[in-house]
């Protein structure tokens, strides 16, 4: 049809909302794997150690059966999108953590601590679940972004108050029962950065003066942030807690970065990561002995004292070699108190082999991933702020932990995520994991047209 010339033509349809497909068949098929694998290991270590299946090898395989599968449940009714790996990753790190522990406490028969880290694992599960039904988006956390930095603080400064453990201030116990604040901070931390910098992401990237090679922001909208990092890092460094002082060091400058997007802001990290660690190595005793081991691991036998805990360490990987010499059949066990928190993964170099170590490795690394994914994926600054923020703290702990165990940076004594002994770890791990699940669903949920934002 024309008028005056001109052709009318009909309107273009609409697009069709695409269908995306929601995986969680995948997620179940991947959780059946993980248990199957973790069964396997606690089998595999009875046999080697006993020559006989442990009689608790069904209870266990079901215990974690039920776990995963309530988990799923959540994860299928609440979070439909939610991407299908994190969920089975840490079910299959967390079993094969419990896997090492048990073997372990084989080799000490008066300490027993798998029973004690599956009670904790189920505690992290619950939380998992807890998180996935209440919390619909996690966008209402920004609105308690202030009460969280409030908390973690005060979760912080608890420790200062009970005695030293190994020389450091970073434990309450009461009763026989303790916890480590440093690890439910850290993610409260998070919080509070990811919704400081999506809140003034511009005036931190484009306002302020140019010096040298970057754009400083000002005082009144930096200055917020760094004093509370380094009330934090403060008070971690007067309770020798080091390792945790590291990573939110790294957490703080990778969310900076994250927020701005300039580079420089890595370069400022390094050099003063660099000139803190030369200050308190040369002023604090503690981390000065670290560091000598570090740059000496085999001083001690040359010394007529015996292989530390360092060297020790390097020798299980060495004994490791390629394919490990099979659970339950090392000798990590000599590496002494610390063998199933601080130097865990020495007993799985060992045990698997490099091949072991790399596929353990390869599973840190994807559940990183992912968590970068989802962040990447959305399109409001909080969110992926807080996704790249939960991931990190995931990927810097692994690279502090496995650096210090294998000799390539100085030990700080931190636990590896869902592996270690250690159960507040276990249940802020199993926390993180929560909430990568609940940025990951509405992620995808903003690109599937039958499902509003």
């Amino acid at each position: 049809m024309t008028k005056a010339g001109t052709t009318l033509t009909a309107s273009a349809a609409p697009a069709a909302p695409v269908r995306l497909p929601r995986r969680r068949g995948i997620e179940l098929a991947l959780l059946v794997l993980a248990v199957l694998l973790s069964v396997y290991g606690y089998c595999a270590v009875g046999l080697a150690r006993t020559g006989t299946v442990p009689p608790g090898a069904a209870g266990y395989g079901a215990g974690l059966g039920v776990l995963a599968l309530v988990a799923h449940l959540a994860v299928r009714f609440r979070a439909p999108y939610a991407d299908p790996l994190p969920l089975p990753i840490g079910v299959l790190l967390n079993g094969l953590g419990l896997v090492l522990i048990y073997r372990l406490d084989l080799g000490t028969p008066g300490d027993r601590a798998a029973p004690a880290q599956l009670v904790w694992s189920t505690l992290g599960v619950g939380l998992f679940i807890m998180v996935v039904l209440i919390l619909r988006d996690h966008r209402l956390l920004q609105r308690y972004s202030y009460v969280c930095v409030a908390a973690a603080l005060v979760l912080l400064l608890l420790p200062i108050f009970f005695p030293a453990v190994n020389g450091a201030r970073i434990w309450i116990r009461i009763a026989g029962f303790s916890i480590q604040p440093s690890e439910f901070a850290k993610v409260l931390l998070a919080v509070f950065f990811a919704a400081y910098l999506a809140a003034n992401r511009n005036a931190l990237a484009y306002a302020g003066r140019r010096l040298w090679f970057m754009q400083f922001p000002t005082g009144r909208v930096l200055g917020p942030i760094v004093t509370i990092w380094l009330v934090s890092v403060g008070v971690l460094i007067l309770e020798r807690d080091l390792g945790t002082s590291l990573l939110f060091f790294g957490l703080f400058v990778v969310m900076l970065y994250v927020a701005t997007g300039r580079t420089g802001w890595i370069a400022v990290g390094l050099l003063l990561a660099v000139l803190g660690a030369v200050a308190v190595g040369h002023l604090e005793p503690h981390v000065h002995g670290r560091i000598e081991d570090w740059l000496h691991p085999f001083a001690s036998i040359d010394a007529g004292q015996g292989p530390n805990q360092l060297a020790q360490s390097l020798f299980a990987f060495a004994a490791g070699g390629v394919l490990g010499t099979g659970l339950g059949l090392g000798h990590s066990i000599l590496i002494g108190f610390a063998t199933k928190s601080d130097f865990i993964l020495a007993t799985a170099g060992e045990e698997l082999g490099l091949t072991g170590l790399s596929a353990i490795f390869l599973l840190y690394g994807l559940l990183v991933e992912r968590g970068y994914r989802a962040g990447l994926a959305l399109r409001e600054p909080f969110g992926r702020l807080l996704a790249v923020g939960l991931a990190s703290i995931v990927a810097l702990q692994v690279f502090v932990i496995a650096g210090g165990v294998t000799g390539l940076i100085p030990l700080t004594g931190m636990a590896m995520p869902f592996l270690a002994q250690g159960g507040s770890s276990v249940v802020t791990n199993w926390a993180i994991v929560a909430l990568l699940i609940r940025v990951s669903d509405s992620a995808r949920r903003h690109y599937d047209g039958r499902v509003a934002p």
